[in-house]
């Protein structure tokens, strides 16, 4: 965790609460990361987003296409730039609608089911499985209900460093405000070639 714990939501600049405009924050990074791009690239174009006022699904609806895409440019979010702007107006328009742009009316609706958590978030333009997973990842901190959430890849990674394979078990390493951190690590750790191998190393 010392090595590799740092959140998506921490690295943007997410100051994560239980209120509404860092949860969409968070949303909105999740967008950004269900493409096939660099996890570096994704968290410099939330910067570049937030740093031009769109916090809130207010300000993205009311952002112009082409602002969007000005934003994604400078963070060098290249060929989803478009349909990404597009997919971030749509969510924002969505999420006014359904939630009055308040992700805590998505988790009422819920009602306490972390697969339909899941199910509703994948209801936004671009969330899909991977978007849901990192979204629920990052918030089980906050919402309770979500824990343990650790994906398959923190499950293998786990698995590679002699830890116990099962989220419960997992679960049991840490206190629960750091579930977050654990379950970034371990993802990292995943996709961090020779990482596992470094970790696992005598002192």
């Amino acid at each position: 965790m010392d090595a590799y714990g740092r959140t998506h939501a921490e690295e943007a600049g997410i100051r994560l609460r239980n209120t509404p405009a860092p949860l969409y924050q968070l949303l909105t990074l999740c967008v950004l990361f269900s493409v096939r791009i660099k996890a570096d690239i994704a968290v410099a174009a939330a910067r570049e987003l937030f740093g031009a006022g769109l916090r809130t699904p207010r300000a993205m609806d009311a952002s112009s296409w082409q602002d969007r895409v000005d934003a994604l440019g400078r963070a060098h979010y290249r060929r989803y730039d478009e349909s990404t702007s597009t997919a971030l107006g749509e969510g924002a328009a969505l999420l006014l609608d359904r939630y009055r742009g308040d992700l805590r009316r998505l988790r009422d609706a819920a009602d306490g089911e972390p697969d339909r958590v899941r199910e509703l978030l994948r209801e936004v333009p671009r969330i899909g499985p991977v978007g849901a997973d990192i979204f629920c990842r990052e918030a089980q901190g906050l919402w309770p209900e979500l824990r343990p959430a650790f994906d398959s890849r923190a499950r293998h990674a786990a698995s590679e460093l002699g830890l116990p394979r099962t989220p419960e078990d997992l679960a049991r390493l840490v206190d629960a405000e750091d579930l977050p951190r654990l379950a970034a690590a371990l993802v990292r750790v995943e996709l961090s070639a020779g990482a596992a191998s470094d970790l696992r190393k005598p002192d």
